[in-house]
């Protein structure tokens, strides 16, 4: 089977890296890829992913069978669709699905149909009004995101009323906010893959979202662990109190599709599972985290999802530990810095992906002299894999010892409240 990966993320390169694997794959191609790609896929960087137009073309010219989207803004450009009434086959939610994270309103309002829990918010449309809101409230914990998907899902957790403004006031350049209640305890990602009548839980993730353990700068992913070490009563109630209420919803509400959904939740006092947000696609850096444990053929999987046979394939898992740890950007998120070298790549891309630990590029491309550079804020994610945390996150940081960006940053404690008193 000939496959196109829409994407240049670093989530997309993990992807990319799993399909070449496939003893399925007769031809394997990335638009646009990113500096490490061309290692193990056709780099098309003619073609814009987020162009119907585009990317059918690049089908015809390259006989390709199946398009897999795991990322935002082809999703978002309707790229499913198009491909679909053409007869190219297609893995990614369609655009009548993509509201359930591009519209976090009718998101919550479809939570709330179906009892699953989810954090008190409120929907701000005027920051007026928004700040009458905070100032009763002035001293508690909210957080503030777009009610649109948002890039690396960048959200702002503060207690701040004068920074929570400030950040709202940005992100209602481009439509409503949601505020919602801080809920502490255990972040988590439960990804599935889904089909139109099962699906399979991939391993569970614990994200890193901020600069630091203590910081209210909004950012993406900063590092995950995987799996994560959780009771078997809290999976079985993330799995009945909000995967399966979840399905129904999307069933009945004519939402469901052959795919990926990812659902980001809080373990509140070390019991209660608690909805965040949906994503309907892979989330970065936990696709980074959880793709090195899968033994499993990728393609034979999607093969099983296109025939809605899901139900037929059980997930082989390595009994490791991953810990991924995000190289980013001198000033990411706010004001980031491009085209530094990244020094150490090049002998890590010569190595290829067969030697532990794994360096997935995300935004890095090569120069005029083919030498990787910068290209935006989370450039690339070291993924170590042990038989505990702690060795995982020894070797990820030992690569990274090894790697220099200008002005580049890590956050150096992913995976430490795991194995530290």
């Amino acid at each position: 089977m000939r496959v196109l990966v829409l994407g240049s993320g670093a989530k997309d390169h993990a992807m990319t890296w799993w399909l070449s694997k496939s003893c399925f794959i007769s031809g394997l191609f990335v638009a646009r890829g990113n500096y490490c790609t061309p290692d193990i896929a056709e780099k098309l960087e003619e073609v814009d992913p987020s162009d119907g137009e585009s990317v059918y073309s690049a089908c015809l010219s390259h006989a390709i069978d199946l398009v897999f989207v795991g990322t935002e803004a082809p999703l978002l450009s309707g790229v499913i669709e198009y491909l679909n009434e053409r007869g190219i086959k297609t893995f990614g939610a369609p655009s009548k699905s993509i509201k359930l994270e591009d519209d976090k309103a009718f998101s919550r309002t479809f939570t709330d149909r179906h009892n699953i829990p989810t954090p008190r918010r409120s929907l701000f449309a005027d920051i007026e009004q928004m700040e009458k809101y905070l100032i009763r409230h002035k001293g508690n914990e909210f957080i503030v995101k777009s009610n649109n998907i948002s890039p690396s899902r960048e959200t702002l957790s503060s207690s701040d009323t004068g920074k929570l403004l400030e950040y709202a006031r940005k992100l209602m350049q481009k439509g409503p906010v949601l505020l919602e209640e801080f809920i502490p305890g255990l972040p988590i990602t439960a990804t599935i893959l889904l089909d139109k009548k099962n699906y399979i839980v991939l391993p569970i993730v614990s994200e890193y979202t901020k600069r630091y353990e203590e910081d209210d700068v909004p950012t993406g992913g900063m590092g995950a662990i995987c799996p994560v070490p959780i009771k078997e009563d809290i999976a079985e109630a993330i799995k009945e109190r909000i995967i399966s209420p979840t399905l129904y919803g999307m069933k009945v509400e004519q939402l469901s599709y052959r795919g990926v959904l990812t659902f980001s939740i809080i373990i509140k006092d070390n019991r209660e599972p608690i909805l965040v947000d949906y994503h309907v696609r892979f989330n970065d850096p936990a696709a980074q985290a959880f793709v090195p444990l899968i033994n499993n053929d990728f393609l034979d999987i999607l093969m099983a999802m296109n025939r809605d046979e899901l139900s037929k394939i059980k997930l082989e898992t390595s009994d490791d530990f991953t810990v991924a740890v995000v190289l980013a950007s001198e000033g990411y998120p706010m004001e980031t810095k491009t085209g530094r070298t990244v020094e150490g790549l090049t002998h890590i891309k010569r190595a290829g992906m067969t030697t532990r630990p794994l360096v997935f590029c995300g935004a890095v491309d090569a120069d005029k002299n083919g030498l990787p550079v910068s290209t935006g804020g989370r450039a690339i994610t070291v993924v170590g894999k042990a038989k505990s945390i702690e060795e995982a996150n020894k070797e990820a940081y030992r690569t990274l010892e090894g790697i220099h960006m200008e002005g580049g940053w890590f956050r150096t404690d992913i995976g430490n409240r795991f194995f530290q008193n």
